[in-house]
């Protein structure tokens, strides 16, 4: 059974009930399964994609993404989520790794694409403009006749590009039941049920923005209010309005909120709780959150997991203050070493995961999905340990260790200190080749204080930590490099850095 059934049934039990708001409707279940049931039929039909066929979508957050995405389940398709912050050199080379049949665009981003993509057609999402048809036209001329759908749980639905921080993306290979399977983490993560009200702001091109909340939610016949993109007076504004009870956020957006003048006066009282992922969620923003009396639970997960596998509880927030989680209820998790032999508790290993939410493997790449696909295990290239009772605690990406003197340094443990330094807005942690020791680290920072110096930076480093695990320089900068994703750009960081070679400090 295709994953758009879901819609399907929802829409028999409570076929009035609102599935989806956004800032232009407000669309039931009966009216989000009729669109996804016509658009399904004007992709067979109208347009001629056959089982296994590759659509994708260039927009903001919209309808019309999820529509395409249930359709494209109810067909056997899989559908290609563009980052609408990548430029059309990006794009295109996605469109063509993936070999897109049809590629829907909203209006204000088909200038992305400006060289044809051989054997690939233009659909409008939202409009007919320049020649282009819309999806909508399309859904009107679908036929009402008998139709060979494709779908099923083995059926790869979503092909996710990883943002690429060293080389090019490469597409994750999502099947129906991977979704399946981490919405019913996503729904033990959140003790999720029909009744709650999901504010999605996140971008859904990201399985962040579509697979913690927005799809889970979904499965269970509750509601989303889909903001096209983030922004914190909104975001604000229709929680006092509209009384959601889940969203989630990352550290950029959960700073601008922090920030914005409308944070205190706000009223937060609908929300049960905020899921916030990212490698190293910044404990001072953590502490906001709860001051305003909102639990915040981490997640950890990768594009490749759909995300959801490791977790916090809302009784856990307090409780395991930083923590990752414990692993989820549809998953496994091993920690190895380099031999990869399962390490003891408290010591730091290799997460590994298993599980039906993990991808099948990389798009026509067998060569990166035979290293990071092994007997079955994600290999996820993080480093986390165990404590004695069960919770992960993040470390560092395995590809950022820094082996100093023949002792492991992780940047993501002087990065803590440094943004706990007053002024200092941005960090990154490097090595650098250094002829005694190997290796040593090196800080990168950008500052709002100009009478910030690399020896106050340094500073701050005393009776914090070992003595070798402190900056052997400190460098400022006005900000540091980011990609089209906003993680910072280490490669480029390190570029930088060596080009800069020893600094005065």
């Amino acid at each position: 059974m295709d994953i758009g059934r879901w819609i399907d049934r929802h829409a028999g039990f409570t076929p009035d009930k609102v599935a989806l708001r956004t800032a232009r409707e407000e669309i039931s279940y009966a009216d989000l399964a009729s669109r996804i049931d016509r658009a399904a039929r004007a992709m067979v039909g109208e347009l001629g994609l056959v089982r296994g066929d590759r659509i994708a979508y260039l927009g903001l957050n919209s309808a019309e993404q999820i529509v395409l995405t249930f359709a494209a389940a109810r067909a056997g398709l899989s559908i290609v989520p563009l980052n609408w912050r990548l430029a059309g050199p990006e794009h295109a080379f996605i469109l063509k790794d993936s070999e897109a049949k049809v590629l829907f665009v909203e209006q204000s981003f088909c200038d992305h694409i400006n060289d044809p993509i051989p054997n690939m057609r233009m659909v409008g999402s939202d409009f007919s403009a320049g020649g282009i048809t819309s999806l909508a036209d399309l859904m009107e001329t679908a036929g009402d006749g008998d139709v060979k759908w494709g779908g099923g749980p083995k059926e790869p639905l979503l092909l996710c590009y990883t943002s690429g921080t060293t080389g090019r993306p490469k597409g994750a290979v999502l099947t129906q039941e991977a979704i399946l399977c981490n919405a019913l983490n996503a729904q033990h993560m959140h003790d999720m049920t029909a009744d709650d009200h999901v504010l999605t702001v996140l971008p859904m091109f990201h399985v962040g923005g579509l697979n913690i909340q927005t799809s889970p939610v979904l499965h269970c016949g509750g509601t989303v209010t889909l903001h096209a993109r983030f922004d914190p007076a909104a975001t604000l504004r229709d929680i006092a309005a509209l009384r959601p009870t889940l969203t989630v956020q990352v550290p950029a957006t959960m700073e601008a909120m922090i920030r914005h003048p409308e944070w205190q006066s706000t009223d937060l009282s609908s929300l049960r709780v905020v899921a916030t992922g990212s490698t190293d969620v910044p404990t001072n923003l953590i502490e906001a959150f709860h001051a305003r009396d909102l639990p915040v639970i981490q997640i950890y997960g990768s594009t490749e997991t759909a995300p959801v596998a490791v977790y916090q509880r809302s009784d856990d927030a307090p409780s395991r203050f930083g923590s990752i989680g414990r692993v989820g209820l549809h998953t496994e998790v091993r920690l190895v070493d380099a031999d990869g032999q399962d390490v003891p508790d408290g010591e730091a290993g290799e997460i590994l995961v298993r599980g039906k939410h993990v991808a099948t493997g990389y798009w026509n790449d067998p060569e990166q999905t035979a290293k990071a696909f092994q007997d079955g295990w994600f290999h996820s290239g993080d480093i986390a340990h165990r404590d004695k009772d069960g919770w992960l605690w993040f470390r560092d990406r395995v590809k950022n260790v820094i082996i100093s003197g023949g002792e492991n340094i992780y940047p993501a443990e002087i990065e803590r200190v440094l943004r706990e330094v007053p002024g200092i807005v941005e960090v990154a942690v490097v090595g650098r080749p250094d002829e005694r020791w190997g290796a040593a680290p090196i800080a990168v920072v950008a500052c709002d204080d100009p009478s910030m110096t690399p020896d106050c930076v340094a500073a701050a480093f005393e009776g914090r930590l070992a003595r070798y695990k402190h900056p052997k320089d400190v460098f400022i900068v006005e900000a540091l490099p980011r990609n089209a994703m906003g993680k910072v750009k280490l490669d480029t960081v390190r570029e930088l850095v060596g080009a800069l070679g020893p600094a005065a400090s």
